[in-house]
């Protein structure tokens, strides 16, 4: 096969061990760096240009595309797809994780297990939302967080909803969550390729801080799931359509809660914790899915 990789960092270790997984499988492979592609958007011929030069002979393309650049990401992994390129997580799958909100509603229509979680535009009723979360503490996030910035730990009635103001005074989007605390600053990261959960690992949080992702600080270790949380992590992926997902579940007294789903899990953390070559197994489902097509391709 011959895949892209969209990313704009290659030394990043995700981006090298899935550059490393693809070329000992015997593929060819390039990261080509997202914001420095422009297209022609036209109804027969799409095309897509990279440094002056056509970029064609695609089978594949995995998009690592960040938070901050969501909007042209999904753009030209939508070209891609208009070219016929297979995309490991398609661009719609993407844009419905990413909406945070939407997300959450689309699990909570499915039946998966979330945190009681608020929304609200206007803050005459804080108090009352406060309340109907379960009151505090509670947690508050910004929409467009990420890696667990944007993310406090309101104690007390008071600082929550001081907190909840002073987003909203800024215009900014949030969701006001019941705090679990059984979970005790801990989540469980959970590997999704296909239909399997193929690694996962526990997060704990450094004792300062309640959160647990690894770029605050957070330790990982390796843990074993029950059949309840695997069978979550794979219908919350299913759920978005995504072939490949990061589900983080928090392990409360009523089951496992999705608290977030990543459509380009970062594979450092997980890898070491356990030892599992997730890229490996992530190129695996993709010659999975590229087989049939390309056995009914002639031959040159």
């Amino acid at each position: 096969m011959k895949i892209a990789i969209l990313a704009r960092n290659p030394n990043l270790y995700s981006h090298r061990r899935l550059v490393e997984a693809a070329r000992e499988r015997g593929h060819e492979v390039e990261i080509i760096d997202t914001l420095k592609i422009y297209m022609n958007i036209c109804p027969n011929q799409p095309r897509i240009r990279y440094g002056g030069k056509e970029l064609t002979g695609f089978d594949a393309v995995i998009p690592r595309i960040g938070a901050s650049i969501t909007f042209y990401g999904l753009a030209v992994l939508n070209q891609l797809e208009m070219m016929g390129v297979y995309p490991l997580n398609g661009s719609e799958s993407i844009a419905k994780s990413r909406d945070k909100l939407r997300c959450l509603q689309l699990l909570a229509g499915a039946g998966i297990g979330l945190p009681v979680t608020g929304f609200a535009h206007a803050t005459q009723f804080t108090d009352d939302l406060i309340q109907m979360v379960g009151g505090a503490p509670v947690v508050i996030k910004l929409l467009e967080g990420t890696q667990g910035i944007g993310v406090v730990l309101a104690e007390t009635h008071r600082s929550a909803k001081s907190m909840i103001e002073a987003f909203r005074g800024m215009d900014a989007n949030i969701l006001v969550q019941e705090y679990i605390q059984e979970a005790k600053a801990a989540d469980i990261r959970c590997l999704v390729v296909g239909e399997r959960v193929v690694a996962s690992m526990m997060r704990q949080g450094n004792g300062e801080d309640f959160r647990s992702n690894l770029h605050r600080g957070g330790q990982a270790l390796p843990i074993r799931i029950t059949p309840q949380e695997r069978q979550t992590a794979v219908r919350a992926a299913r759920l978005m359509g995504l072939n490949v997902a990061g589900v983080d579940l928090l392990r409360s007294n009523r089951g496992p809660l999705v608290m977030e789903i990543n459509s380009s899990p970062g594979l450092e953390g997980v890898e070491k914790a356990t030892g599992i070559d997730v890229a490996g197994k992530i190129i695996q489902f993709l010659e999975h899915k590229l087989r049939p097509v390309r056995s009914r391709k002639p031959k040159a």
